[in-house]
């Protein structure tokens, strides 16, 4: 996992966690990687990433079985797409249509690279 100066890196372990939800890799009711089974793969103190999934588990994403680890919940990839999506709108759409209309980039193109993808 390559690392971003400008996030917190517990942040950026959130962040890998819920896009493994996401695309399916980790699903509901599912053991996930243990905290020093990631810490290792990963490259990182296994404290950091207690600490995200502390956060993952207070945001009610994970949740841990005493004795046998951290698993998804249920709700998770639904809870996960909610917050993304209104982030998104709430924060990436509006710039990204900015710098669409500085451009002169027409809502057809932008259209039709979406269709592309």
């Amino acid at each position: 996992m390559l690392f971003n100066d400008q996030k917190a890196i517990y942040l950026q372990i959130i962040d890998h966690v819920m896009e493994k939800i996401l695309v399916k890799e980790w699903i509901a009711e599912q053991k996930i990687p243990s905290v020093r089974e990631l810490g290792a793969s990963i490259e990182v103190n296994p404290n950091t990433v207690m600490r995200a999934y502390d956060k993952l588990q207070q945001e009610g994403l994970i949740f841990n079985k005493r004795g046998l680890g951290f698993y998804v919940s249920t709700d998770a990839p639904t809870k996960i797409q909610q917050e993304l999506r209104k982030n998104f709108m709430k924060n990436d759409a509006p710039k990204f249509f900015q710098h669409a209309k500085l451009l002169n980039i027409s809502l057809n193109e932008i259209v039709s690279l979406y269709n592309e993808n």
